[in-house]
């Protein structure tokens, strides 16, 4: 029996219509039972590792080498023999859950789908096993949720829930792709544990591809280093940790957002204030019953200077993201008062609201769902610009863009790719520049370092920083990673619930927290692991 379940030799990944090589002659082996982590920065290929184990690359890619699973040779192996493979003995959790789950079905047929199909069971145990799952993974009311579909629930809710299709088949080999991406600090501690306890008991491999050497350290006994598609270090997690040898790794070591923000004077101008905001989604009429209205937020009050930035944090589910979509009128089940500068926005209908949309402007949790894949990367950032600046030429628009892709860090001449050349964390600077290319006084931010690599996550972090000091921008910056709060935000708001748990300057609320709640936050996220870097010894 051969003892690697999977081997990569000289495997290459190649788009000939972009000239990106994504993959560049990797040689990579998984033992039976083991967990290895590759890490590195966006783009150094670590997504592409996983979809070319799995078949699912875009039609336009090239790929050369050998991808062998248990002694089978997958590049070349039949469709419906791959079939029989995928989801049955190989489990995949995918970045983007929203992009991954169909929308018109309901989460519960929807982990029921590969257990019907690679288990043979029948509906009714498979809606067990379902709920059994979603149980397993931490999402709350197990058995309500399976009628829910992917739209109702949040993004972290979302990624629990491919964490369970993925283990549905139990499979030999589970390739998990930042699968606590859109978690908080809780919950990804659940998912550890609960990938730990796969292993033991079902002698499961794990390949895990995070940007989080945090989550490295607790997990992986082995760990890989990627930087442009070629492989730079692999060894012992310990070792790696303790004594890098590459500068690649050095660098990814000492990544961590660092610094304090600059206080705001109490005489800046009030850009945002709202009063009594609650969210209320309504109960779905069911078979001979109704479910009772869900409350996702519960009579929030805040005002946002001018410079200002506002930590939201709190576990998935928490209101964080539909409390974000109230401020901005984008969430229709939302009640209570919201002033934008002078402006009462809740007495102002779609129409009236369109012109001031271009002074508060979100980056989404999800970017490869928000970014259309009939646009290229410049055209979409430069969409707005067509609504709010109707005068501007193509020429100008153009300019614009390059110019924003410029300021988040990215080629300007890649503005003529289509999003799916990109990695996830570049196709969060692309959602972040479409924000930003309209000069708004209000950016609600969700999430919007999720996606991304420690090092891409530092230079965001000082981005931020220097177009809020440039511009005065105001930022309601929704994140379950304290340390990235820490290091942006002036005040944290930690909900739980829909409601308040506790609010303060950010030094007082996460180094001297007041509740047990947060307190719980705090000691999850390991923050002083993060003050003092990722490469300390083990305790």
């Amino acid at each position: 029996m051969n003892a690697n379940l999977l081997s990569l030799r000289g495997l290459t990944v190649r788009y000939p219509d972009s000239g990106v090589t994504a993959l560049d002659g990797l040689d990579l082996d998984l033992a039976r039972g083991e967990t290895l982590a590759l890490v590195g920065e966006s783009g150094s290929g670590k997504s592409q590792v996983a979809l070319a184990v799995m078949g699912l690359l875009p039609p336009q890619a090239r790929v050369t080498g050998s991808v062998r699973f248990d002694g089978t040779e997958l590049t070349t192996l039949p469709r419906p023999a791959l079939d029989r493979i995928r989801g049955a003995r190989i489990g995949l959790v995918f970045q983007e859950p929203m992009t991954a789950l169909d929308p018109l079905f309901s989460i519960g047929h929807q982990i029921a789908l590969p257990l019907r199909a690679h288990r043979g069971m029948g509906r009714r145990a498979s809606r067990a096993r379902a709920r059994e799952l979603l149980g397993l993974v931490g999402l709350r009311d197990a058995g309500s949720r399976l009628t829910a579909y992917p739209h109702e629930l949040s993004g972290g809710e979302r990624q629990r829930v491919m964490i369970a299709m993925a283990l549905a088949g139990e499979p030999d080999l589970l390739i998990a792709d930042e699968p606590t991406t859109a978690l908080d600090v809780t919950v990804q501690a659940q998912i550890l544990a609960l990938l730990a306890d796969l292993k033991a008991r079902l002698g499961l491999a794990l390949l895990f591809i995070t940007h989080d050497l945090r989550l490295v350290r607790r997990i992986a006994g082995r760990t890989a280093v990627l930087r442009a598609g070629r492989l730079v270090e692999a060894g012992p997690t310990a070792e790696l940790f303790r004594a890098p040898r590459a500068p690649e790794t050095r660098d990814l070591l000492g990544a961590e957002p660092a610094g304090r923000k600059a206080p705001v004077p109490d005489t800046a101008p009030v850009v945002l204030e709202a009063r009594g905001v609650s969210v209320a989604y309504p109960g779905r009429r069911l078979f001979l019953r109704a479910e009772a209205p869900r409350l996702a937020v519960a009579g929030i009050d805040l005002t946002l200077r001018a410079g200002q930035t506002l930590g939201i944090v709190g576990e998935s589910g928490s209101g964080k993201s539909s409390l974000g979509r109230a401020l901005i009128r984008l969430e229709p089940a939302a009640h209570g008062l919201v002033r934008f500068e002078d402006r009462d926005l809740t007495a102002l209908d779609r129409a009236a609201l369109r012109p001031l949309r271009r002074g508060f402007q979100p980056v989404f949790q999800d970017p490869m769902g928000s970014l259309s894949p009939r646009l290229t990367a410049g055209e979409i950032v430069a969409e707005g610009l067509r609504i709010h600046e109707p005068g501007l030429s193509a020429a100008g628009r153009d300019a614009r863009a390059a110019t924003a892709f410029a300021e988040v860090r990215l080629d300007p001449a890649w503005r003529h790719r289509f999003p799916h050349a990109f990695s996830g964390g570049q196709r969060q600077r692309i959602a972040i520049a479409r924000a930003l290319v309209l000069r708004p006084r209000l950016v609600v931010l969700d999430e919007p370092t999720s996606a991304l690599d420690r090092t891409v996550q530092r230079d965001i972090v000082a981005l931020l920083r220097d177009l809020q000091a440039a511009h005065g921008l105001a930022y309601l910056f929704i994140s379950h990673d304290l340390a990235v709060v820490r290091a942006l935000a002036d005040t944290v708001l930690v909900l739980r619930h829909g409601r308040e748990v506790e609010r303060g300057p950010t030094a007082a609320v996460l180094e001297r927290p007041r509740e047990a709640y947060t307190r719980d936050l705090v000691t999850a996220a390991d923050l002083d692991a993060s003050r003092a870097g990722v490469s300390r010894p083990e305790p």
